[in-house]
């Protein structure tokens, strides 16, 4: 078992830093395609629609067919994709092959998750599941930063060439994993067909209101996050790796909140993360686009990180409890709700980005955010509220 958990956590780092790949990449892409950022973002919008819609597919056929199996194979999928990007001709090619590498891609962190729920005892689960999210978490943070110094020492097409081999690599060692722990066969009660599962799941509204609460976070904050690099580029003409290393501070900002989050919980409690949060990610908002030097961004983008994962770690336990005995398809509707909320924040944000600017659409984003933890926070004390009443 040490050695399987050991694959998919590489497998979940990978694919955490192929994800954030294009927040370092994206200006120098825009650059060799002849386009501005703002078009060059469908690739962005691309993966992430890919990554977020083919969740409802990778949870019931890891059912089905077997978790590591299709997580092995979801790695060659990602590096046959990986490996022709290298060769692309032009963004509507780029754009394809991030699709494609999404699908990969999608297949792997969500399915990880329930691998090691279906292996590991209750008593260990949450230590071994926030290990393993670390690793994915490292992945994210690292990810900007090896893209951006690959991208200036050689260029953004030889990072497509290392993720190619590193997802390759890993999905040899899956497949070795799997043949030696095959899957059990599927045993209890037999299950509804998948449509009916989400629509029983869906007819809950307390599971509407997590689903559009964690659709409209992703738009907001991941749509703004999306420019990040492409802002940093055109304000101070920083170097790609450079540019990468301060974006690599949002993901030490979910770090440090991974380590304070007992803590946190204990002081402030769900509804406090989450108004705390979103006021935390407007005062980052407010602040980075007039800050006059480049220095303080990484302690911005820092705080950005702790706010965002105060949000949403609440959110994200909140849909673990959503449907108790539905809770893969339930996790599959939040994995599919937030990266299809990411999608389309990502084409808003630039297209309000070339209508207003960069200062205005990171204002409107970080207003959104407080007002969405705002009344997140009312709808967790109503909800507690009514279930305290049904109990009663």
């Amino acid at each position: 078992m040490k050695a399987t958990l050991i694959a998919l956590a590489a497998a979940g780092f990978v694919s955490g830093a192929n994800m954030r790949l294009f927040d370092a990449l994206l200006p120098t892409v825009a650059d060799d395609f002849g386009v501005v950022p703002t078009v060059a973002s469908v690739v962005v919008t691309a993966f992430a629609l890919a990554y977020g819609l083919f969740q409802l597919v990778h949870g019931p056929l890891g059912d089905r067919v077997g978790k590591l199996k299709i997580v092995a194979g979801a790695t060659f999928i990602a590096a046959a994709m990986s490996l022709a990007t290298v060769f692309v001709t032009s963004l509507t090619g780029l754009a394809v092959l991030r699709f494609l590498t999404g699908i990969g891609a999608g297949g792997m962190i969500p399915l990880a998750l329930a691998w090691i729920g279906d292996n590991t005892p209750y008593e260990k689960r949450q230590t071994t599941l926030a290990r393993f999210l670390g690793v994915v978490l490292l992945g994210n943070i690292l990810g900007p930063a090896m893209g951006g110094l690959l991208a200036e020492l050689l260029s953004w097409r030889a990072v497509f060439a290392v993720f190619s081999l590193l997802f390759l690599s890993v999905g040899i060692v899956l497949v070795v994993q799997q043949r030696r722990s095959p899957a059990p066969p599927p045993a209890g009660e037999p299950r509804p067909g998948v449509v009916r599962s989400y629509i029983d799941v869906l007819r809950d509204p307390w599971v509407r209101t997590v689903l559009a609460t964690v659709a409209i976070e992703g738009a907001l904050f991941y749509g703004a996050f999306a420019y990040t690099g492409a802002f940093l580029k055109a304000k101070f003409d920083l170097a790609y790796s450079t540019i990468g290393a301060i974006i690599a501070a949002f993901g030490v900002g979910g770090v440090l909140y991974s380590l304070a989050v007992r803590w946190l919980v204990r002081r402030l409690g769900e509804a406090g993360l989450v108004i705390g949060g979103g006021f935390i990610l407007l005062a980052c908002y407010l602040l980075l686009p007039w800050l006059p030097a480049w220095q303080p961004i990484a302690l911005v983008l820092a705080r950005r990180g702790i706010g965002l994962y105060m949000v949403h770690n609440t959110i994200h336990t909140r849909s673990t409890e959503m449907a108790p005995k539905a809770r893969g398809t339930a996790l599959a509707l939040h994995a599919f709700f937030m990266f299809s909320g990411q999608a389309l924040g990502v084409l808003i944000c630039g297209v309000l980005i070339r209508v207003l600017n960069y200062e205005w659409t990171y204002v409107l984003a970080g207003l959104g955010l407080a007002a969405l933890g705002v009344i997140f926070r009312r709808r967790i004390l109503r909800h507690a509220e009514q279930a305290r009443l049904d109990r009663a």
